[in-house]
């Protein structure tokens, strides 16, 4: 992205726009709009879309599997409202951590299974059993960095916004 807006003075596409490659480091996009910058720095700043967490983020709740019959909301719903997993995916979760095994079919958990607790970092295996269950942990947000202004021809760094 950094080589397609120009990395030097020479090399850029409008006067100063050179100065928006600092900004591009780790997970970024570009983002063009006409729209006044304070507009779209008020909406990214209440956006947020909850989504799976993936490994290294922070549990945000405790989730507990009870004994019995494993379901496939993992004891969220009341189990008349829910369905037992298929026995094809007892050796993946197995593989994930959990001591799972088959009961005529059935996927059993002999004692409750705790997957993650609330403030601890998560694994992989935990993520992915969470994801298996429909548990979404995660809040995505947009991190706005900074934006360019062709009317003034410069760079505006936005604060640091709050997580």
């Amino acid at each position: 992205m950094a080589k397609a807006l120009g990395q030097t003075p020479a090399e850029e596409h409008l006067t100063n726009l050179s100065s928006l490659t600092e900004y591009l480091a780790g997970n970024v996009g570009l983002f063009f709009t006409n729209r006044d910058p304070s507009e779209i720095i008020e909406y990214f700043a209440a956006y947020s879309q909850t989504d799976f967490a993936r490994a290294g983020v922070v549990a945000s709740q405790t989730f507990t599997i009870p004994a019995g019959v494993v379901h496939s909301r993992g004891g969220e719903v009341p189990s008349d409202d829910d369905v037992a997993l298929p026995h094809s995916v007892e050796t993946t979760i197995r593989k994930w951590g959990m001591p799972t095994r088959l009961d005529k079919g059935k996927i059993v958990l002999d004692a409750p299974y705790t997957v993650c607790k609330e403030g601890e970092v998560m694994n992989s295996h935990q993520t992915a059993l969470l994801k298996m269950f429909g548990v979404a942990m995660a809040d995505f947000k947009i991190d706005l960095k900074a934006y360019y202004s062709k009317s003034s021809e410069s760079v505006t760094e936005v604060g640091a916004m709050e997580e």
